[in-house]
């Protein structure tokens, strides 16, 4: 598949303050996506994504590995239609319920 797409993720396992979101925001930045990743309030981090959907398949295989000092349980992925209105890729601080 290629062309622009949305990625909306929830990382779950240890992946809060083990550097997860700073992580992303390289690997993200690096594969020219735009979108933001914060921390969720259960523990988990959550990522949403916009770009190429090549570069998205990319972040995800990054989201499931994860930084060193990192433990990935699992990563439950949702590819909704994009929406154009992400501009760069940043990190939220705290808990951010959509964009």
């Amino acid at each position: 598949m290629t062309g622009r797409a949305r990625l909306e993720a929830l990382v779950h396992g240890r992946v809060q303050g083990v550097g997860f979101r700073y992580f992303t925001l390289r690997v993200a930045s690096r594969l020219g996506l735009a979108g933001w990743v914060a921390n969720d309030p259960s523990g988990r981090v959550r990522v949403v994504a916009e770009g190429d959907h090549g570069a998205l398949e990319e972040l995800l295989a990054a989201l499931r590995s994860g930084p060193p000092g990192a433990f990935v349980d699992r990563v439950d992925e949702t590819w909704p239609p994009p929406t154009g209105t992400l501009l760069a890729f940043e990190v939220r601080s705290g808990w951010h319920g959509g964009d």
